[in-house]
């Protein structure tokens, strides 16, 4: 078949839209799509207690934003009034999550823990899983693409859904796994404690970071 000259071609045929434009000023005239989470299910992070910034396992951060994907706090960095606390539907996410960067899951330095706790009442979280994404104006890459981009879609998603207690996305470190950011509306659904709680450079745990490391093809300091 014969391609038409460039003066006869479609608008289309040679516009290119970024896969992860920067999100209007309001998405609240786009219908979310919720992903319900039922009370009891299992979730997991891991969290520092050692580290310059040493916090709990069920705390939420008031301080950003920083370089996390989904923090919805206002520019510029400073503590303020939202939360976020990021938690996975799996340990094997969490942990790839908190290692990516060096792709090495280190037991010991600023004294990592692993917890899983069971969520005490129902969430309502937006799904970035679904085509809400494109819908709205972005693509699937909100769970993959630039985090400062990702960062300003969360703060629209904050502001036009009141209702939100958070966001449902997938790890794209993880075979898509899905995980959670929880703004401070969500606080109430974290537990007064945990189901599941030991320090990484627990020996209960050497075994499954063995096997977890090399899954996702991480180095490992146990």
């Amino acid at each position: 078949m014969a391609i038409p000259p460039k003066s006869e071609r479609s608008p289309t045929s040679s516009t290119t839209v970024a896969k992860l434009p920067r999100p209007p000023a309001s998405v609240a005239g786009v219908a979310p799509e919720w992903r319900v989470v039922a009370s009891g299910t299992a979730l997991f992070r891991v969290y520092f207690r050692a580290s310059r910034h040493p916090t709990g396992w069920n705390a939420f951060r008031f301080f950003g934003p920083t370089t996390a994907r989904y923090d919805h706090h206002e520019e510029p960095p400073r503590v303020q009034e939202r939360g976020i606390l990021y938690a996975a539907t799996h340990p094997r996410a969490a942990l790839a999550e908190v290692f990516q960067a060096g792709r090495l899951i280190d037991a010991h330095t600023d004294e990592p823990w692993l917890v899983g706790f069971r969520v005490a009442e129902t969430l309502r979280l937006l799904d970035l899983l679904g085509l809400w994404p494109t819908r709205a104006g972005a693509s699937a890459a909100i769970n993959s693409g630039p985090r400062p981009t990702a960062r300003r879609w969360s703060r629209v998603i904050y502001a036009s859904y009141p209702e939100a207690q958070g966001l449902w996305y997938g790890s794209s470190m993880a075979a898509n796994t899905p995980c959670v950011a929880l703004f401070e509306r969500a606080a109430a659904a974290v537990p007064p404690a945990p189901a599941f709680h030991h320090a990484l450079a627990d020996a209960t745990l050497e075994a499954f970071l063995v096997r977890t490391a090399a899954k996702l093809g991480y180095r490992l300091v146990i």
